[in-house]
């Protein structure tokens, strides 16, 4: 009797234990709640013997602290031109759709490329690729001074969100002082030239040009720019290198501003005509930056300048001076720190003994003293070598090793991405093999990102993984890091890419750890959130 009932109290034991270790509940069927946690709950039924299951979702939820990689950054810009029809619209008598197919080929070869930003001519000559109140459609989108596109749509509305969609920048690139271009039709009564006659000189070559020292030239450019950054979520306002012109726009003759002139030298004014005229543009270009930061703090002014400040700067260089030609002392505006980034058109040759690419670069480096964004332009189109594209590729090199922190360049222009078959392969499978951010820009203060959410789940062979947007700053782009067998893979993203089917094992390589991070407009980080994959 003692040995029966030591037998039962034995399997009474056995089975106590054996349901403590196998979670036995009375409840069907079991459910997966939507919590984070992923716990398994009962429907109240019938009661039946269940035994609960592992959880399926194999992600760690709590935040898992790592080192993650250093994110790639350059600068890749290129130059889409619309004066003269170089670049976009290829023809000023495109219908709408034929425009924005163009566009939209233009955006998808550059995002493939890994190019990250646009530098778009949305104002060639005191015209408008968009839709203003101060200044005329252009000749080169419609094939007539004043006439809207039909059907009506805003043209650079359409690039910029073309181009955030994939990813990329969007710069305003406009011609401050060039009121109308030789090649843009007849002048109208719509024209700059006729409701601003007072301020425009017309040059011997066909081109009319505002007066950049006369102060209604500078208000009537201030106006346009601030109308452009308030109405416009762009990235960025661009100038290039007409500020006066180039003398053989005037057959060598000086460029005609007398009345100006006159009545600076009458109020009393001492400075030479040449200072006077470099005075003129330097205010203007220090105004600008400033408005444009008054307006929207977040975007940038880039300036791309003639590549020589003055021959012999540095030493054994030759060519045109563009501070006694074009009276644009760059160098000043780069030592004053007056652009968030400055782009030297650098046309020559690596090896070219007068106007040396690396000499040229290295010189305006140590002209550098602000620390902004060197990004130097390249004659992608027409440099002088045999190879163009190795040339290009050893150009980006040099800048690669001459500016570590802060490495980009543009190309001059889209066309020469196009018109050379072996110029994308060769940048493709060589410095642009990899998707890259854009520098941050440090001396200009921005919100701090907060750290974006993540939600994972487990679908079999893959992580379905996601993360929010909501309540995080001024997100516009994502980078997604994966871990596989200890080494980290990172992936940028769009802003409206929002999840990502993430394989458990790849190459037979076995997923260890997800994280992720939110950028702003400025390239800036937000915090990680990262998870262990068990």
């Amino acid at each position: 009797m003692k040995i029966d009932q030591l037998k039962i109290v034995m399997l009474l034991g056995f089975f106590a234990s054996f349901s403590s270790s196998c979670s036995v509940q009375k409840s069907t069927p079991i459910t997966k709640t939507t919590s984070k946690e992923n716990r398994y709950k009962a429907k109240p039924k019938d009661s039946v013997l269940t035994v609960k299951p592992p959880p399926s979702d194999i992600i760690v939820e709590e935040d898992f602290k790592v080192s993650l990689p250093v994110i790639k950054r350059e600068f890749r810009g290129v130059w889409i031109a619309s004066v003269a029809n170089i670049n976009w619209p290829s023809r000023n008598n495109l219908s709408v759709d034929q425009q924005k197919a163009e566009a939209i080929n233009m955006l998808n070869m550059l995002q493939d490329n890994n190019f990250n930003a646009v530098i778009f001519q949305a104002r060639p000559s005191a015209d408008a690729l968009y839709t203003s109140e101060l200044e005329p459609w252009s000749y080169f989108l419609t094939g007539k001074t004043g006439e809207p596109p039909y059907p009506n749509y805003d043209p650079l509305q359409f690039w910029i969100e073309e181009s955030h969609k994939r990813g990329m920048e969007l710069h305003v690139w406009l011609n401050p002082y060039r009121a109308h271009h030789s090649n843009g039709g007849a002048v109208s009564n719509l024209s700059m030239v006729n409701k601003l006659s007072d301020i425009t000189v017309r040059l011997k070559n066909g081109m009319y040009w505002f007066d950049p020292a006369n102060p209604k030239t500078q208000g009537h450019v201030s106006n346009v720019v601030k109308d452009l950054v308030k109405r416009y979520d762009l990235d960025a306002i661009h100038f290039d290198d007409y500020f006066y012109p180039y003398a053989t726009y005037n057959n060598g003759r000086d460029f005609p501003d007398n009345a100006s002139w006159n009545a600076y030298v009458n109020s009393g004014g001492t400075l030479s005509r040449a200072d006077w005229r470099r005075d003129s543009v330097n205010k203007f270009v220090e105004r600008i930056y400033k408005e444009i930061h008054a307006e929207k703090n977040y975007v940038r002014f880039g300036i791309s300048p003639f590549g020589i400040w003055k021959p012999g700067f540095p030493e054994g260089i030759v060519g045109s001076s563009q501070y006694d030609e074009l009276y644009a002392d760059a160098k000043l505006w780069l030592n004053k720190g007056w652009v968030d980034y400055f782009s030297p058109q650098l046309y020559w040759p690596i090896e070219s003994k007068g106007q040396s690419f690396g000499s040229l670069l290295n010189w305006w480096k140590s002209e550098n003293t602000m620390n902004r964004h060197l990004w130097p332009g390249l004659n992608t189109v027409e440099v002088k070598v045999s190879d163009r594209p190795t040339e290009i590729k050893n150009q980006i090199e040099i800048t690669r090793q001459l500016l570590p922190q802060s490495t980009g360049e543009i190309h001059w222009s889209i066309a020469g991405l196009t018109k050379n078959p072996n110029m994308l392969p060769t940048l493709k499978s060589g410095p642009y093999k990899e998707k890259a951010l854009t520098p941050k820009s440090p001396w200009i203060k921005a919100l701090p990102l907060q750290k974006p959410t993540l939600f994972t789940n487990d679908n079999g062979s893959f992580i379905q993984t996601s993360w929010s947007s909501k309540n995080i700053g001024n997100v516009f782009q994502w980078v997604l890091f994966t871990q596989y067998n200890g080494v980290w893979e990172t992936e940028i993203l769009t802003i409206d890419t929002l999840s990502k089917e993430i394989p458990k094992t790849k190459d037979g390589k076995i997923l260890n750890a997800i994280a992720v991070k939110a950028i702003d407009r400025l390239g800036n980080e937000s915090e990680y959130i990262a998870k262990k994959v068990k």
